[in-house]
C-alpha cells in the first residue's frame, strides 16, 4: 500500500521505476522477475486503486546506484522541479568513514541535515530495485477489478505492509490485466504533488 505518493518511493522518472527508499522488506526479498504492486490507501480515498506496477529487472546496492550514469538524474535537487526534488538516489557510503551519507532530499530534515531515523530504516536493505518494465499512474490509477479484491479469499489490497503470498492464478490474471491495458511508463502525477510545494 502506498500511503504517501510523492514519486519518491517508488520513483517513476527518467525511464526507470526505482525503489531505493522505504519498504526495506520488499527491497531485501524481491527477485529479478518479481512484480511489485502499489495500491492506494483508504485514508487518502484511493482504496482499491492501483498506484504502480513494476516488474523488477535489476537489483543493485546503494553505492552502485549512486555511481551509475543511468541514475544521475535521480539524485535530488531540492531547488529544482518537483521531479528533481523527489529524486531517490540519496544514499552512498562516505569514502573516508564508510558510514552512510544521506543527501539533502525528501527523507532529510528541512534544513538538509540527515534524518537518522530514515537513514536507519532505508539502509536496513542495501538494495535498490530497478524496473524498465513498469506503469505508474500515481493519483489517477485505475480501480482494480473486483476479482482481485476477493480472489479465493485473498484481497490484493487487504492490509498495509509487505505481502507476497498470492495464488499463482491470481498473479497470472493480474499481469494479463495490466498488459491488456497497454499503458507503460509514467502515466500520471503523484497524488501528493497537489499538496507539496
Amino acid at each position: 500500500m502506498v500511503t504517501r505518493d510523492y514519486g519518491f518511493a517508488p520513483n517513476p522518472f527518467y525511464g526507470f521505476c526505482t525503489l531505493a527508499t522505504c519498504k526495506p522488506k520488499i527491497r531485501k526479498t524481491a527477485e529479478v522477475g518479481d512484480w511489485v504492486i502499489g495500491t492506494g490507501s483508504k485514508t487518502r480515498g484511493r482504496e482499491g486503486h492501483i498506484v504502480h506496477a513494476m516488474r523488477v529487472t535489476e537489483a543493485i546496492q546503494f553505492d552502485e546506484y549512486w555511481k551509475d550514469p543511468r541514475f544521475q538524474e535521480k539524485r535530488p535537487n531540492m531547488r529544482g522541479s518537483k521531479k528533481q526534488a523527489f529524486g531517490d538516489n540519496i544514499y552512498h557510503r562516505d569514502e573516508d568513514t564508510g558510514l552512510w551519507r544521506q543527501e539533502d532530499s525528501h527523507h532529510s530534515y528541512p534544513d538538509g541535515t540527515p534524518n537518522e531515523l530514515n537513514v536507519a530504516n532505508d539502509t536496513q536493505a542495501d538494495r535498490v530495485l530497478i524496473s524498465d518494465s513498469y506503469v505508474y499512474w500515481g493519483g489517477s490509477g485505475p480501480a482494480l477489478p473486483e476479482r482481485f479484491r476477493n480472489f479465493e479469499g485473498v484481497d490484493l489490497c487487504g492490509r498495509r505492509g509487505h505481502k507476497n503470498a498470492f495464488p499463482d492464478e491470481m498473479i497470472e490474471e493480474l499481469i494479463a490485466w495490466l498488459r491488456l491495458r497497454g499503458e507503460k511508463g509514467y502515466c500520471g502525477t503523484p497524488l501528493d504533488w497537489a499538496r507539496s510545494p
